[in-house]
């Protein structure tokens, strides 16, 4: 029997119409699948949403070992690349946009390792005081995420950068202007113009600015870090490899626009606080 909806992660069957036909069918010949799919996705959000290991998803899901056996098939095909392309797409169009998106907007986010990262991956953040790894993530102009790198902490934004910058070229051959900040600055706007024939544009604080200011389109990509950072899987790495850390920010990113395409225009809301009540 299939289980029923219980966890706030759990698809809605709006939701679910969405991700569902963006599935790869299943082979042909062999043993048919056991569980349903619309359960497997469940449970992948729910370790996302919840920072729950693997082994410890609740008993009416499917066994840890199938959902993860689905999760690493599902990258080696290159599943959530084309999910989060077309509900991209989607929501671009929802919103008068093109498609494909001609800009974007590129930051970084060093986040604490925990003791599953090998030291190979990690590294210090001496500008942060971080240690652990550093996430590179290019979102279009309404902050919808394009594409994702990870990698040690101790690398400087302008090395790093060039991973994701390769990535967003191949993803998105109309995007070739990106928004940074002044951590970008230097080699890599003549590395980016050159080798990707892509404009690298900085957009620095005020010389006077005092206090907090909400800096033009640099806003929008802080705003997804914070989204993405709002999943509990993602507010520390526990990834053994960067690939599979990169995998979560995606079924993250999946999740907030499936949600988006869902409430078809309708503002978010938050769930309201629930005190305890004393007997």
């Amino acid at each position: 029997m299939s289980r029923q909806s219980c966890y706030p992660s759990d698809l809605t069957d709006d939701e679910w119409a969405l991700v569902e036909p963006l599935l790869p069918e299943a082979g042909s010949g062999g043993r048919p699948e056991k569980h349903p799919r619309r359960e497997i996705v469940d449970a992948v959000l729910y370790v996302v949403r919840t920072g729950c290991a693997w082994r410890q998803l609740p008993a009416d899901f499917p066994p840890w070992q199938t959902v993860y056996w689905y999760f690493v098939r599902w990258e080696k095909q290159r599943v959530t690349l084309r999910i989060l392309d077309v509900l991209r797409q989607q929501v671009r169009r929802g919103e008068g946009r093109d498609a494909e998106p001609s800009a974007g907007i590129i930051d970084s986010q060093s986040v604490k390792a925990a003791d599953t990262v090998g030291r190979g991956t990690r590294g210090y953040d001496a500008g942060k005081k971080v240690a652990g790894r550093k996430r590179f993530i290019v979102t279009d102009t309404l902050g919808l995420l394009i594409t994702v790198t990870v990698c040690a902490a101790s690398v400087q934004d302008r090395d790093g950068a060039k991973g994701t910058l390769l990535g967003l070229y191949l993803t998105t051959p109309r995007c070739r202007f990106v928004f940074a900040d002044a951590g970008f600055a230097g080699r890599l706007v003549d590395w980016a113009a050159q080798t990707l024939r892509t404009t690298l544009d900085i957009v620095r604080k005020p010389a006077d600015q005092k206090g907090f200011v909400v800096l033009p389109r640099r806003w929008a990509v802080e705003r997804t870090l914070a989204w993405l950072t709002a999943h509990r899987r993602l507010a520390r790495d526990y990834e053994r490899h960067t690939a599979t850390s990169e995998a979560m920010i995606r079924w993250a990113a999946i999740g907030l626009m499936t949600r988006r395409l869902a409430r078809g225009g309708r503002p978010a809301v938050r769930q309201g606080p629930r005190p305890l009540k004393y007997q």
